[in-house]
């Protein structure tokens, strides 16, 4: 998987990253992203604001079940295999603070975390969940 900065389309500046940086590759195998570039970008028309790069695990995909969202079970007819434990995926903001204050907050790549996130999550607890900090 490249981790090279990624931008939006159309010649418009590079997304930013939670820290002000270009957004990173979040995932190409399972292709995550509300635009299904591989990024958590996001602009207007992604009302749910797919903006944080988190690391599946069982715990967060069953609490996401319980909430009405299956991630795990394939849904060929719009091309989802499902995801399993281990996958990275851009998740709905705030669905991560939702699972945060329910204790199953799934760990969180900073660096692939679209800036737009911090609108729904303090940054303080995307670094406390982060895998990507030194």
């Amino acid at each position: 998987m490249s981790l090279e900065p990624r931008g939006r389309e159309f010649g418009r500046a590079p997304s930013r990253n939670v820290f002000g940086a270009p957004l990173e590759t979040c995932s190409a195998k399972p292709l995550t992203g509300f635009y299904r570039n591989s990024c958590c970008d996001t602009g207007p028309e992604d009302s749910g604001s797919h903006t944080v790069c988190v690391l599946m695990t069982d715990e967060f995909l069953r609490f996401s079940k319980s909430r009405g969202n299956d991630l795990s079970t394939p849904a060929p007819q719009f091309g989802f295999a499902g995801l399993k434990a281990g996958d990275r995926w851009c998740l709905c903001a705030p669905r991560w603070q939702e699972a945060l204050e329910a204790n199953c907050a799934p760990r969180v790549v900073l660096r692939a975390t679209h800036e737009g996130a911090l609108e729904y999550c303090k940054l303080a607890d995307l670094k406390h969940h982060a895998i990507d900090l030194a």
